[in-house]
């Protein structure tokens, strides 16, 4: 009896996690595949995506999340390596640093998107700060939609500043799986410290590398209200307009369509990391 007990526990253990994955996940992408392919009959159709490629907006929503993509993720990446790699040297004070690092993890995405238009707005802290130190006579307008790269930076820097956190947790994590003598090895051999990133972290962080890209990709994928709070549908993404069919057009077949093929490129890329940044079972463990 006592070992039947025991052979369920780890299923016991496991089932409210995977009810709630179940129930927040898996059912909700079965019904917006549902809603996607299902005419107003109730049969199979592709009409939604039809109407969601001849939206005006669509290409632009295109465009603008994979320029997204394209400069927050590798931005992140660095910022974060470079994060993960101070913490880990271990110096007097190195936590205060993980905690400052960590503080906007606790920032929900919208609240970040409004604090960060605090301070990019026409009199918001940074104009200010510039103009009290005679840097500019008249406020520089950042979230003009004249000026569609001033907007677009504006959104890199808030996300970048949002989620590095999440990637820097994940690589630091990774650094300290790594044994120390490989770091010693690489002093005693009087390896720089760019060498040995190059040549003694990367390698072996490459798991770690994955499984932040993996994650951080979904999240690129996946802004929206940043770029909602800065810049409204002046910058439109594929997330953003499957809100606005959703809750402004009242068309949640044509949002589901948006969310499919949100998840449709966002698998297509992680098969891709899966393959680019193919590891083996002992590089994953540093055997």
């Amino acid at each position: 009896m006592r070992s039947k007990v025991e052979s369920a526990l780890p299923y016991g253990l496991l089932a409210p996690t995977l009810l709630v994955v179940v129930l927040l996940i898996v059912v909700p992408i079965f019904q917006a595949f549902l809603l996607a392919f299902q005419g107003s009959d109730g049969g199979f159709t592709l009409a939604q995506f039809q109407k969601m490629v001849h939206d005006t907006a669509f290409l632009d929503a295109l465009k603008f999340t994979f320029l997204l993509l394209i400069f927050i993720v590798p931005l992140q990446i660095i910022l974060a390596l470079a994060m993960a790699l101070l913490i880990h040297k271990r110096f007097r004070g190195h936590s205060i640093f993980l905690y400052i690092y960590a503080i906007p993890l606790a920032i929900s995405d919208l609240a970040a998107g409004i604090a960060w238009l605090s301070i990019f707005t026409e009199r918001g802290y940074l104009n200010s700060i510039l103009h009290s130190l005679g840097i500019i006579d008249k406020p520089f307008l950042f979230l003009s939609y004249q000026n569609l790269p001033a907007v677009f930076g504006t959104i890199v820097i808030a996300e970048s500043w949002r989620a590095t956190a999440i990637v820097m947790v994940i690589l630091l994590a990774g650094l300290e799986v790594i044994p120390r003598d490989y770091f010693e090895a690489a002093d005693v051999f009087g390896a720089t410290a760019l060498k040995r990133t190059l040549f003694v972290v990367l390698p072996l962080l490459r798991p770690s590398l994955q499984n932040a890209l993996i994650i951080r990709t979904i999240f690129a994928f996946q802004t929206f209200s940043v770029v909602l709070a800065l810049a409204g549908r002046v910058i439109p993404v594929l997330t953003g307009e499957a809100y606005y069919w959703y809750a402004a057009n009242r068309n949640p077949n044509v949002a589901a369509a948006y969310a499919v093929l949100v998840m449709v490129f966002t698998i297509f890329i992680t098969i891709m990391y899966f393959r680019l940044l193919k590891t083996t079972d002992a590089e994953a463990g540093y055997d």
